[in-house]
């Protein structure tokens, strides 16, 4: 059965989740460390997991299989959810794939070390209409082909 999962602390897309989700008729899991509001519709549960580091990441895990969508801008998770075969999309829109993981991961690692060393001040840019945009293309088109495949 397909499902999506959402890493929702501070994802800004589960409103759009929610309604491709409707649309589609497939469950929908929202993932947090602490309660999170989410529609009383039966399609859309959640999941409060203890606050213990990689809680949420590792219940994702747990439940992601070839049938699964997860959403998430975590690439670690990303890279997780992908070794067992799920589909992941960033926030952003853009899908993170078992080829575009690798390069992910190492851009990961060299702003980690620009940043400890001072020479990078910042995050990513603000999250605009075309991320969100971008994002519910994807998971449409995302959803499509794997219902083709079931």
């Amino acid at each position: 059965m397909i499902q999506i999962l959402i890493d929702a602390d501070a994802c800004p897309v589960k409103n759009e989740a929610y309604r491709v989700s409707a649309r589609y008729k497939i469950p929908v899991i929202v993932i947090s460390n602490s309660p999170i509001r989410i529609p009383h519709d039966p399609l859309i549960s959640r999941k409060v997991v203890s606050e213990a580091f990689d809680a949420a990441d590792d219940w994702i895990v747990e439940h992601t299989g070839p049938a699964t969508i997860v959403i998430t801008a975590d690439i670690l998770l990303a890279d997780r959810c992908l070794k067992l075969g799920g589909r992941v999309i960033a926030p952003n829109g853009k899908p993170f794939t078992t080829s575009s993981i690798g390069n992910s991961i190492a851009m990961r690692a060299i702003m980690a070390d620009l940043r400890a060393g001072g020479d990078v001040i910042g995050g990513p840019p603000p999250f605009s209409a075309a991320d969100r945009s971008r994002f519910l293309s994807n998971l449409d088109e995302t959803l499509v082909k794997l219902q083709r495949q079931m």
